[in-house]
């Protein structure tokens, strides 16, 4: 057999296959173990929650994508850009821009790739974070984002605006809610739950570096923070399930201008409907005004 460097041996190959398939499976949102069993009950309910929005469809570099602007009845003094999670949607998000909208902020919803009512069935983080640029831009200008688990990590993606993204959007605060630190520790997790040797977590992440122009264990929030350098919000409740509370207490020790707002009780999920964290984040975002 031919074991040249350009060509795989047969143990090299089993782990390739294994990654590619994970790859797949990973970037495939309707397949993830993170969607609730309840899913659709929910999304019917928090669709009633957009009558109020202008819907708009915006063709973009990373397909077809359904976005939604509620306006406030008195002239806006800014505009936010509120960004779901995996395996949410924009009406996920309704909570945060019915506050804001009644408060003078306009705010701007979008599906992500393959989520909701966007194109798509497969997309990453890093085509999340290109959507995120193109509807900053489309429907800017937009002086705020605020983003929910993975959603967060695509605004901060879209702020640093490092290759292949063209450039930084410069959004001059955030607020991340229940926003995970090291993307490293979601692929590992991942890589367990679907039983991944080293060797397949391996060839499974370097598809993902492939794709970020980056190493995965350079995708931290913290790092990403550091090079933004704006004032963030981290709302996170202590009892999350999914991203824990240990992620933002680490990005506020690294970063001076992020600020943790610790919850208790919502989990990673039930944060985006509840008063407090919907009011601290108004709260936060009107000192910048």
């Amino acid at each position: 057999m031919n074991t040249s460097p350009l060509t795989l041996t047969e143990h090299d190959y089993l782990p390739e296959v294994a990654g590619a398939r994970a790859f797949w499976r990973f970037c495939t949102p309707k397949l993830s173990e993170c969607r609730s069993e309840d899913h659709e009950r929910l999304v019917a309910r928090a669709r009633f929650h957009l009558r109020s929005a202008r819907s708009q469809r915006l063709t973009t570099s990373v397909g077809e994508l359904q976005t939604y602007v509620f306006e406030p009845q008195e002239r806006h003094t800014a505009s936010a850009l509120l960004v779901h999670g995996w395996t949410g949607e924009a009406a996920f998000m309704c909570a945060f821009a019915d506050y804001l909208c009644r408060r003078g902020v306009r705010s701007v919803l979008l599906d992500l790739p393959a989520h909701g009512q966007s194109a798509g069935h497969q997309t990453n983080l890093m085509d999340c974070a290109q959507a995120v640029h193109e509807v900053a831009h489309a429907l800017g200008p937009v002086r705020f984002a605020i983003g929910h688990s993975i959603g967060g990590l695509a605004v901060l993606v879209a702020g640093e605006g490092r290759r292949p993204l063209p450039h930084p959007i410069p959004f001059e605060a955030y607020v991340l809610v229940a926003v995970p630190d090291r993307f490293a520790d979601v692929t590992r997790r991942f890589g367990d739950d679907q039983g991944l040797s080293p060797a397949a977590l391996g060839a499974f992440e370097r598809r993902l570096e492939r794709l970020a122009q980056r190493k995965i264990a350079d995708f931290t929030g913290s790092n990403f923070l550091t090079a933004i350098d704006r004032p963030s919000l981290l709302l996170h409740a202590r009892d999350d399930q999914e991203v824990p509370f240990a992620d933002a207490q680490r990005m506020a020790a690294a970063v001076a201008t992020a600020h943790v707002h610790a919850l208790d009780g919502l989990g990673h999920r039930a944060i985006l409907y509840a008063p407090p964290a919907v009011r601290a984040a108004a709260a936060f975002l009107a000192r910048f005004s």
